[in-house]
């Protein structure tokens, strides 16, 4: 999306289509005067009529408007000047870009309103969120539609009398980074496999000067990947770790480790999925996709941090060659795990890639992925859930979280979980049984961080959205990479 900081004046700008936020608080809109004056009292009549969109999100696209450089105009309600939080200001946004991306090459321009009607948030963030907030709104799940029903638009103005170029560049970069994410994970298994990701991830690492670092079958064994390796064994694609290393600081401070589940297609294995769960499995390896959206963003925004990002991918497969459940199976870390279920395959992948983690030297490790139905279950479909052996490391994270408008909510570690887990046979097993699912794979990814200070980010629920929104599409959302971008800023710091 074309982007371009503009000066000229709402009244006198020309294009298709003029965003204009509105307050709640009638008497902070001074930005509506000059173009109430040039409408002949069009939104004096608007207010005396209370059809002002002025609640959170809420929209009014007017046509046939006179007087102006433009004869569309999109009122877009921002609540009063405490409610813009960061969620609420981007949910306002994107369902503004969203109802407009409908058309192909739109010139659209966006009115920044004065300070008073942003509250706390400056015009700085909310050109920033703005300008991601087009990307997202205007880019759908609709790949492989011969009619789209997303547009880019043609370009986004940004009409303010001062020069924002570094929020519009932070705006672009975080929206361009999220719909990477959305997009790997919204292509299907015939196209998003783990060969793929992985000539992805090379190309995107050449382009943003990342140093990338791809492990194929061989250096796989040799590295002791057993547990990853047992559940590609089904597929006739071959298994890949990929290392993405970013060096902003100096010498190895600020070291953190991004982790993310890549199972490209999750059929269950002999565990086999039924149609309505499988459905949808090319969303399995959106914690990959994440932490690949997030490393691109930090290398692009040049954070001062150190952060390598570790994608395990694999598909989970059914033939004569598939793992088996009663298998043992050897972790790198040498943990023996006994195999219960192979629709639990996501944190076998997990266990060797974090244990390479640590052995690579993470000072902090944060993985994600969509590891269980069990934390849909227990939180729906818009929450994370959020796990841990160290609360300091946790509340940075949440803090992280907060500060982006992304929510998520912390479950148990207890000890005593660990007993569900515990095999018979081996060392652990792969399922803990039907209860606190969620909090029992957490348990699993503990054995294999070496005590570091870790969080896991169970993202099943929001990481794929059943069903649209105002502010979202349906299908992949990216929820993750905001988080990600603004915990590196906060580890600089």
């Amino acid at each position: 999306m074309n982007v371009k900081a503009s000066a000229a004046s709402a009244v006198t700008w020309m294009g298709n289509w003029l965003i204009v936020p509105v307050s709640e608080t009638a008497l902070l809109n001074t930005h509506l005067e000059s173009l109430d004056a040039e409408t002949g009292g069009l939104f004096t009549r608007l207010r005396e009529a209370g059809d002002l969109p002025t609640k959170s999100g809420s929209l009014l696209p007017i046509k046939g408007v006179t007087g102006l450089g433009v004869s569309r105009v999109l009122l877009l309600g921002l609540g009063t000047p405490e409610q813009p939080t960061t969620q609420g200001l981007d949910r306002a946004l994107t369902a503004a870009f969203r109802s407009l991306s409908d058309k192909p090459n739109l010139d659209v321009g966006l009115l920044v309103p004065p300070a008073a009607v942003l509250g706390s948030k400056s015009a700085a963030e909310f050109i920033a969120a703005a300008v991601a907030a087009g990307a997202i709104g205007s880019s759908g799940q609709d790949l492989y539609r011969t009619e789209r029903t997303r547009h880019p638009f043609a370009a986004l103005h940004v009409l303010a009398s001062d020069n924002y170029s570094a929020a519009i560049e932070r705006g672009t970069i975080l929206g361009e980074s999220i719909n990477l994410t959305r997009e790997l994970v919204n292509r299907p298994a015939q196209d998003v496999n783990p060969v793929t990701v992985a000539d992805r991830c090379s190309s995107l690492a050449a382009e943003y000067g990342l140093a990338c670092e791809i492990f194929d079958v061989p250096r796989l064994e040799a590295e002791r990947m057993h547990s990853l390796l047992a559940v590609a064994k089904g597929s006739t694609v071959p298994a890949r770790m990929v290392k993405l290393d970013y060096r902003g600081a100096p010498g190895n401070a600020n070291h953190v480790a991004f982790v993310g589940k890549g199972v490209t297609f999750d059929s269950g294995g002999l565990s086999l999925k039924p149609t309505d769960g499988m459905v949808t499995m090319k969303c399995d390896m959106a914690g990959a996709a994440t932490v690949l959206g997030a490393i691109v963003a930090i290398a692009r925004l040049k954070l001062p941090v150190n952060v390598t990002a570790y994608l395990g991918l694999v598909e989970n497969m059914v033939s004569g060659d598939c793992y088996k459940l009663g298998d043992i199976l050897t972790a790198r870390n040498g943990v023996t795990i006994e195999v219960l279920n192979t629709d639990a395959e996501g944190r076998l992948v997990l266990a060797d890639v974090l244990s390479y983690a640590v052995d690579q030297g993470a000072e902090k490790i944060i993985d994600l992925a969509t590891l269980t139905g069990a934390c849909v279950v227990a939180l729906g479909e818009d929450v994370a859930g959020l796990f841990t052996n160290h609360d300091a490391w946790s509340g940075q994270v949440a803090q992280s979280a907060k500060t982006v408008g992304e929510d998520l909510w912390p479950l148990p570690t207890w000890d005593s979980y660990d007993e569900l887990i515990k095999s018979d046979v081996g060392d652990i097993k792969n399922t803990g049984g039907r209860w606190g699912g969620a909090i029992t794979a957490a348990k699993f990814l503990q054995k294999f961080v070496g005590g570091k200070p870790w969080v896991h980010l169970d993202i099943a629920g929001p990481a794929f959205a059943s069903s649209a929104k105002p502010w979202r599409e349906a299908g992949a959302t990216g929820y993750g990479v905001r988080t990600l971008v603004q915990l590196a800023e906060s580890s600089a710091e």
